[in-house]
């Protein structure tokens, strides 16, 4: 699958609403995220963790706050797979596939076709 439109709706500072990320699908689903979750979301190994020669490594688990660290400054296309961010502190190493943002789409309807997560 593949997004088909992607719009940034800016912060409302009237009405406190954070900014958005809008994704229009190929098969006509709508995804919204904020800014925030797409952060927390990163995919990259400083964020995630990586597997090396069979070791898996993990970054620590307290997220610290940084200035600008939710603030998109960059989404630009790379290949044809997905889409890579820049955030205000310099973050920029995540880089979204189009299969990994479908499965991290917050709404109602793919959240409840999730699997359980394994405890």
């Amino acid at each position: 699958m593949r997004a088909t439109q992607i719009k940034r709706e800016a912060a409302n500072q009237a009405t406190g609403v954070p900014g958005e990320i809008l994704v229009q699908w190929d098969d006509g689903h709508s995804s919204r995220y904020s800014l925030a979750y797409l952060r927390e979301e990163c995919p990259c190994a400083g964020c995630k963790g990586e597997v090396l020669f069979g070791k898996v490594y993990r970054p620590p688990t307290l997220s610290v706050f940084k200035p600008g660290m939710n603030e998109l400054t960059q989404l630009k296309p790379t290949g044809g797979y997905g889409v890579m961010a820049s955030w205000g502190d310099g973050h920029d190493t995540g880089i979204y596939s189009w299969e990994y943002l479908r499965m991290i789409c917050p709404c109602a309807e793919c959240v409840a076709k999730r699997p359980a997560p394994v405890e």
